[in-house]
């Protein structure tokens, strides 16, 4: 079978910055334990689950906000996650009197401060941003009066705003062609808004480079975690702008060879938090798998978890 190796793939900065703190925190014998992470540190079950193997305890609950998931921590280290953290889950740690280690991506922060520069301008804020998202949840905290969370077009006709200072801007993993949609939508019904598009570099050079080369095969394969929204995005972007099917998997496990029926071309990408070795091996099965040799049909995974946490530059 042909394979596309869609590039870049591999960890972003974001990923590998947050890896690194949670794991120089589990090493360092002065930084208190147990080390909590409030959430998943980075949205992929195979991160998670190989530091848990390390020591590390993830709280997490997808009908929980961060500041009730930090109620759940009373001693220790607590590890705020690279989606971003309101100034109120921050200041609870502290009043708890826990260590924190703010695991913030850089691109995440960029959004936030300016979100509080118009903020301190006396701007209103439309927020292009999934409901529920740990960057969204992050972002609203900074105010919950004057951001107002758009997440589809749906969302417009329940907003009115009385101000003529208005700023768009959004999540950074969003799809860049979604929020380019939404935001002139929402210019249209408030004139005088400004549009600041926020997509970060990983994510951006990503969807651009499956828009160019999903085009070129039967079939995408897209490798990361259903939680991912960077993930979700590639697979949507495959579908709706290259007009190829698109397929999400976790690991080469979850792969269902009746969906590589008349297949000859693949296009493999990943998320921005799968790790590299979970990708390599997918890539590694189609590359020698023949529909008419049951020996080439093994899908079981065989990465080891002591190689999930094995560091990798960041892929932009």
């Amino acid at each position: 079978m042909k394979v596309i190796k869609i590039t870049p793939r591999g960890y972003c900065h974001g990923v590998v910055t947050a890896l690194n703190m949670v794991n120089r925190a589990l090493d360092d014998e002065a930084t208190p334990k147990p080390i909590h992470i409030l959430g998943m540190v980075v949205h992929n079950a195979h991160l998670t689950k190989a530091l848990e193997a390390r020591g590390a305890i993830t709280i997490d609950n997808p009908n929980k906000t961060r500041l009730e998931l930090l109620a759940e921590i009373d001693s220790g280290t607590v590890v705020f996650t690279a989606h971003g953290i309101s100034p109120k889950v921050r200041q609870a740690a502290k009043e708890k009197g826990l260590t924190y280690i703010d695991a913030s991506c850089k691109d995440v922060l960029k959004t936030h401060k300016l979100i509080l520069d118009y903020l301190e301008n006396g701007y209103d804020i439309i927020y292009i941003g999934k409901k529920n998202h740990p960057e969204t949840e992050g972002c609203l905290g900074l105010n919950a009066k004057n951001i107002h969370l758009i997440e589809n077009l749906a969302d417009l006709a329940g907003i009115s705003i009385d101000n003529q200072n208005i700023i768009i801007t959004n999540q950074t993993t969003f799809s860049s062609w979604d929020v380019s949609e939404l935001a002139a939508q929402i210019k249209h019904k408030f004139p005088t808004a400004e549009f600041i598009k926020e997509i970060c570099d990983a994510t951006l050079i990503r969807q651009q480079a499956v828009a160019k080369m999903a085009k070129l095969a039967d079939l995408t394969i897209v490798v990361g975690d259903p939680k991912s929204n960077n993930t979700k995005r590639l697979v949507q972007i495959s579908e709706k702008l290259a007009k190829t099917p698109s397929l999400r998997i976790g690991s080469l496990a979850d792969l269902n060879l009746h969906c590589l029926k008349n297949v000859t071309t693949v296009a493999v990408t990943s998320g921005a938090s799968t790790p590299t070795v979970i990708t390599t091996e997918v890539i590694t099965f189609l590359e020698q798998y023949d529909p008419n040799d049951q020996t080439t049909h093994d899908t079981r995974s065989k990465v080891a978890e002591a190689k999930i946490l094995i560091r990798s530059k960041a892929k932009t």
